[in-house]
């Protein structure tokens, strides 16, 4: 969470609730619309300390305040959303579009070296890559705040739960089930499914239809293995490629952009081992395609 900008105080809660619940009783006279946006942005502190997330618990005695022009602060200009942060990790909402970290044909703009700059502005040290996403996938992207916390977290990464929402085309048949088989990528990097043995590693992905209309299916997609391009892989194979995939045999792009989120993320806090879930809602522009 961020140092938050002092503004407008509101009535202490009665009662504990989640922040967005609360906010929509204690801002009436806003739109649902509208406190979402100030939520979104920053604007709103509990305690002295910027919130963005919608669950996030408020109890009685707490100080919440909306500020004055947080969105026009860091967080906005960085362009990224935080979806959780403490002392020893921090969890952004990646966009569509950004790289996790650089590549030889992009060294600046990546993920990490938005978080890095925001960090670095705040003073507050800066972020170690625990796991990346691919470019074009959104979502859940979790940095740790020290190397040891890095190290903590990846030697426990089996442990994390991993939930993707992808907008395919078709419909997966069955509509829930289990892939499982061995990828190997070959040297013009694209991931194939092969026989066991040499460079093939086994891949597991758990999936099942949560939505669904003429063209089109929402799939959830647990990863049991996190391998490259796993989830776009498996799909495929099944007949429906996530929209947008053309590298993976996609004849669509109705949301332009590629159809996959990390949508739920679930870890093992490296201090205390206690559980930490978190969940980015589905984009607009994959939404609008399943609805």
């Amino acid at each position: 969470m961020l140092p938050a900008e002092s503004g407008r105080s509101l009535p202490a809660p009665a009662a504990e609730s989640p922040l967005l619940e609360w906010l929509l009783v204690a801002l009436k006279t806003m739109t649902r619309t509208k406190v979402k946006q100030i939520l979104k942005h920053g604007a709103v502190s509990v305690n002295g300390i910027a919130v963005t997330r919608h669950d996030y618990p408020v109890r009685p005695g707490d100080r919440i305040a909306i500020g004055r022009d947080q969105g026009s602060g860091a967080l906005a200009r960085a362009g990224i959303a935080v979806a959780y942060e403490d002392a020893l990790a921090i969890v952004i909402d990646k966009p569509s579009g950004l790289l996790t970290v650089a590549t030889n044909a992009e060294k600046l703009d990546t993920a990490f070296a938005r978080l890095a700059a925001l960090l670095a502005a705040r003073r507050s040290g800066r972020p170690f890559v625990v796991h990346r996403l691919d470019r074009e996938t959104s979502g859940l992207l979790l940095f740790a705040r020290t190397a040891s916390a890095r190290d903590r977290l990846q030697e426990n990464w089996e442990t994390a739960a991993k939930t993707y929402l992808a907008v395919v085309e078709g419909k997966p048949r069955p509509a829930e089930g289990v892939v499982e088989n061995f990828l190997v990528e070959g040297r013009d990097l694209r991931v194939r499914a092969a026989s066991p043995g040499g460079e093939a590693k086994r891949a597991i992905s758990h999936y099942r239809i949560v939505a669904e209309n003429r063209a089109n299916s929402l799939v959830e997609v647990e990863l049991k293995t996190g391998r490259k391009h796993q989830i776009r892989v498996h799909l495929a194979g099944l007949g429906c490629p996530v929209i947008g995939d053309k590298a993976y045999g996609a004849a669509t792009n109705p949301a332009g952009r590629l159809g996959l989120h990390a949508w739920r993320l679930a870890f093992d806090h490296p201090d205390d081992g206690r559980r930490v879930e978190l969940e980015s809602p589905l984009p607009e522009p994959l939404r609008k395609v399943v609805r």
